[in-house]
């Protein structure tokens, strides 16, 4: 094209002119042409290697591990977010998902916050046995658990019960830390303030910034200290918030917190678009579940028979993917909660209860995909890996 029609386009001397300043003070990207699997491995590293830096105690039963990189950085998450942590106990190789209570804005380190589950096969492990020094293995970060300014508005309320204030104090740290244009009331629910992760935390951010409260709420009534006592029912969440209207609802916390809160939240009016929760884990007590058959037995153990012809034993109220881990099979995996679907394996035959936690897709169904984390045997069954 000849310069005079060129300078006859509209915007093209401006343009031009900022062609020539990017060739002198831009960076040439030509060098990486091609290398966008290294790029995105960067962002999104299949595993990471993590190190011991500092471990806090937190409360009586809970941790927080201090995580930095082995080498090079740590990819960038949103608050929310989890790493799903691989150990092997004892020959036994497996792993748990843990959010991120650290900000995003701090970039040094992930923290990870853990409290001793009852007869806790890994929380035991990483509590106990744990050192700093030593070296983690993960996932990079993961998980829909997080705000988004499209949707979510700016008049936020988090609802936790013990552990599953994790996630949230991600959320507050970076809301405070970075002064940002968002309302958050967080309601506590534990069972006494001994129990209370961060606490004191966060009470004083309460207090130095406007835009947070938090109310503590103890399940146990004899705590006689003022503090607010109950369960996170529909009358408890109306007193303290007042008008539900326009505010989104983050829940988080063990599953029975979502079978009673959910329908609280319904008896106020809260539509469905704006609830968002985080599936934390398996429940403790599956069969406990009102759509679980009521003619197996929580002791029941059953056979599962692999496409390779191995069988291993598989009981009733533990998912099918701890049975494959300790037979010592190695099923990729990383919510561990029925969500993301990477350790979903193929129903040959045979029956497994599913749980609500559990979104499969439809074509998944119809090809008769489970998800083994959230899969649990009710008879022999029969799977393809």
């Amino acid at each position: 094209m000849k310069a005079e029609v060129k300078e006859s386009i509209a915007g093209y001397n401006e343009i031009s002119r900022e062609l020539e300043i990017c060739r002198k003070y831009g960076i040439d990207y030509t060098a990486q042409k091609g290398k966008w699997k290294t790029a995105v491995e960067r962002l999104h590293p299949k595993r990471l290697q993590l190190r011991v830096a500092r471990i806090i105690k937190e409360t009586d039963s809970t941790s927080t591990l201090r995580l930095v990189a082995d080498s090079g950085y740590l990819p960038p998450f949103q608050a929310g977010q989890y790493i799903n942590v691989f150990v092997e106990i004892d020959g036994v190789r497996t792993a748990r998902p843990y959010s991120i209570s650290s900000p995003p804005n701090q970039i040094a380190y992930y923290d990870i916050t853990i409290r001793r589950v009852p007869d806790g096969f890994v929380s035991s492990y990483l509590l106990d046995r744990v050192k700093v020094g030593d070296t983690l293995e993960s996932t990079g970060p993961a998980g829909n658990f997080f705000y988004n300014p499209l949707n979510h508005g700016k008049d936020l309320v988090f609802l936790a019960g013990g552990s599953g204030i994790t996630p949230f104090m991600s959320m507050i740290r970076e809301v405070t830390d970075r002064l940002l244009d968002r309302k958050i009331h967080l309601l506590y629910g534990c069972r006494s303030k001994q129990e209370a992760i961060f606490h004191e935390e966060l009470r004083e951010r309460a207090a130095n910034y406007t835009n947070f409260t938090y109310d503590l709420v103890i399940s146990d009534e004899n705590v006689g200290d003022g503090a607010l006592t109950g369960l996170l029912d529909a009358d408890l969440i109306r007193n303290q918030i007042g008008d539900v209207s326009g505010k989104t609802f983050y829940l988080c916390g063990p599953q029975e917190m979502y079978s009673f809160c959910i329908p609280e939240l319904r008896k106020l009016g809260v539509p469905e678009r704006r609830i968002r929760q985080e599936v934390f884990g398996s429940p403790s007590k599956v069969h406990l579940d009102p759509a679980w058959p009521k003619e197996i037995a929580p002791d029941a153990v059953f056979t599962a028979k692999l496409s390779s012809g191995q069988k291993i034993t598989a009981r009733a109220v533990e998912p099918l993917l701890i049975a494959l881990e300790k037979a010592g099979i190695a099923v990729e995996n990383s919510c561990r909660s029925g969500e993301c679907s990477m350790c979903r394996v193929k129903l040959l035959n045979g029956k497994v209860f599913q749980t609500s936690s559990a979104k499969i897709r439809q074509s998944d169904r119809q090809a008769g995909y489970i998800h083994s984390c959230a899969a649990y045997p009710i008879s022999d069954i029969e799977i393809m890996l």
